[in-house]
């Protein structure tokens, strides 16, 4: 054999090894797309035929204890060109024509985006987010345009506009941040809105829902073809609060009218802890956030996220009193009797006290009716400031009370115990102060209607709680629940609660709290007016109440910022909340005209 040949032969086994080997890769590759990933590439393949137009859907809605809906979804329309129809410049210039006044924007505007869509061969949306009232007439023109096609979406709604809005949040739109740390578990669109705040942030994962759309059938082109399917949404879950509409609406108004529009109502369920009204002043309407596109725009959307009612720390004032009662009362020897002359100011010494009104002679029940701070000056005095420090804690001033709700303050305990702890001095001054509720004692709205509620229950401190329940809207079953916990005991003798209820009441029947004087109702309350060095003193008013004979039901807190006085002040705001817990009518005002000496603090 020659050498030719032999060299021939060679390089003939070698193209045949070589086509042998791409054989085989070809073969292997038809294996892996035909066999092991066929689902893999059937799927992208019918994502190359297909274009979605998605569908927001319904968010959960947030509902009171009474089942009103104040967060709730409205609807809201999307317009696209599927690029069907004539292609014909006239036809596309009488479409934009039509289009143009009615979607608010040029002629040309809707001229180029027409056509993109017929450059592209791809759905393209001419305006989003649009009121049912402007989608009349474009309905209309889907009958004569082939290719106009309205798609339903949902909008966030507030029907009841700024009420709880520091409790319910907002929403906005999706931002860097949020793309980075999103619950991945959940199909985020780039225009998607999401929880910024309150519930609509803590309870996103439950709210958000599962988005449906529009599949159309595409060409090799990406050209529409047809509609395959309308795959409908999934709703989120729905929000059940513990809230009585009632009442927070008196909260809310009460607030908006008073003397300065601002402050926090609490009311809370002295039986169990929840919350039956939360409010801070002045609200906002979170509608403000998710606008329809077709709406005029709000100039400005800056609002006070500070939620006053579980962030503000305000010193008790004279609500604290009952505390150096109840201090007075268990340290042993006292006599409600014992008469103690007011004559307008308290002499310790080194320093005069004032008192905000000279009472004259006044016992226990006309000291805390009327409010006199010489009274307890005296009492404090006589005790000392270790057991109201003691009472103080019991209650738990100086904690948060725990609700689930993010930026609690604790406030401040005021006592010696904790001066000696920061190596500091106590003096007699800081004991009067502390038996009025003044000095570096602080405490929030929230804390306050925790404080009422004890007193109410006779000494059970209750954590706060708003959520009743999450539930599937479709299957109706219960996702989580919100519990009634009670996290402390204030234990004094049944005596002491006796009289410091006989005080409470008597407070309410002749003295500085005869605001909530209601017939039918057994009311105890007690004012307080905030001394404030940077400016007007704020109002305090604090109440419980129950049919007349039986357990009182509803515990309730009401500050005023700068509002001067809590009996002018803050106690109508007090009384519209108890009227609507117990549907009462709102003719039997007490008059404005009582004795200065009477409804003064």
């Amino acid at each position: 054999m020659s050498v030719k040949k032999i060299i021939f032969n060679s390089r003939l086994k070698f193209l045949w090894v070589l086509a042998l080997i791409a054989g085989a890769v070809v073969a292997l590759r038809l294996v892996d797309i035909q066999l092991l990933r066929h689902n893999h590439y059937l799927q992208l393949a019918e994502q190359n035929r297909t274009q979605i137009l998605y569908q927001t859907a319904p968010r959960g809605r947030i509902f009171t204890a009474d089942g009103k809906a104040i967060a709730t979804n409205a609807p809201s329309f999307n317009l696209y060109y599927l690029g069907a129809g004539p292609k014909e410049e006239d036809y596309l210039s009488q479409l934009a024509q039509d289009l143009a006044p009615r979607l608010g924007i040029s002629k040309e505007a809707v001229t180029e985006k027409l056509n993109q869509a017929l450059r592209s061969g791809k759905a393209i949306a001419l305006a989003e987010n649009l009121s049912p009232k402007s989608t009349i007439a474009l309905k209309e023109l889907q009958l004569y345009y082939p290719g106009i096609y309205l798609i339903e979406e949902n909008k966030r709604s507030y029907p009841y506009g700024s009420m709880a809005s520091h409790l319910i949040g907002y929403l906005g739109s999706m931002e860097g941040s949020d793309w980075k740390n999103r619950d991945l578990s959940l199909d985020y669109r780039l225009n998607a809105k999401l929880g910024k705040n309150g519930l609509e942030k803590k309870f996103e994962k439950e709210m958000k829902g599962s988005d449906g759309g529009v599949y159309l059938e595409v060409d090799y082109r990406g050209r529409v073809k047809q509609v395959i399917e309308d795959r409908k949404w999934k709703p989120g879950a729905d929000i059940y609060l513990t809230l009585n509409y009632d009442v927070q609406q008196a909260a809310e108004e009460g607030l908006k009218n008073s003397l300065t529009g601002r402050g926090a109502a609490v009311a809370i369920d002295p039986r169990s802890g929840a919350v039956l009204a939360l409010a801070t002043a002045p609200a906002f309407n979170p509608g403000m956030f998710v606008p329809y596109s077709d709406e005029p725009e709000v100039k400005s959307k800056k609002i006070s996220e500070y939620n006053l009612a579980v962030q503000g720390i305000y010193p008790p004032a004279s609500t604290f009193k009952v505390i150096t009662a109840i201090a007075a009362i268990e340290q042993g020897g006292f006599d409600p009797k014992k008469i103690i002359n007011c004559p307008g100011h308290y002499d310790a010494g080194s320093r005069v006290f004032k008192c905000w009104s000279r009472h004259g002679p006044v016992d226990f029940f006309g000291g805390m009716a009327g409010s006199c701070d010489v009274y307890f000056y005296t009492l404090a005095a006589q005790i000392g400031p270790v057991p109201i420090e003691r009472i103080q804690r019991m209650f738990q001033f100086g904690q948060p009370t725990g609700i689930d709700l993010p930026g609690e303050k604790a406030g401040n305990l005021y006592g010696p115990t904790r001066r000696a702890r920061n190596r500091s001095f106590w003096f007699v001054g800081d004991t009067l102060n502390l038996s009025i509720g003044q000095g570096e004692l602080l405490v929030t709205p929230i804390k306050m209607a925790q404080y009422a509620a004890a007193l109410a229950s006779r000494g059970k401190v209750w954590k706060p709680y708003y959520l009743d329940r999450v539930v599937n809207p479709q299957s109706g079953k219960i996702l989580s629940e919100g519990k009634s916990e009670q996290i402390g005991t204030v234990e004094i003798a049944n005596s002491t609660w006796d009289l410091v209820y006989k005080a409470l009441k008597h407070t309410v029947d002749a003295g500085t709290a005869r605001r909530v004087k209601m017939p039918g109702l057994d009311v105890y309350g007690k004012t307080g007016t905030a001394q404030n060095p940077h400016g007007e003193d704020h109002g305090w008013f604090m109440a419980f109440a129950g049919k007349e004979g039986q357990k009182p039901e509803i515990a309730v807190a009401v500050f005023v910022e700068f509002g001067k006085s809590g009996s002018s002040v803050a106690g109508p705001v007090a009384r519209k909340m108890l009227e609507a817990y117990f549907q009462r009518s709102k003719s039997a005002e007490v008059s404005v005209k009582e004795p200065e000496e009477i409804l003064g603090e």
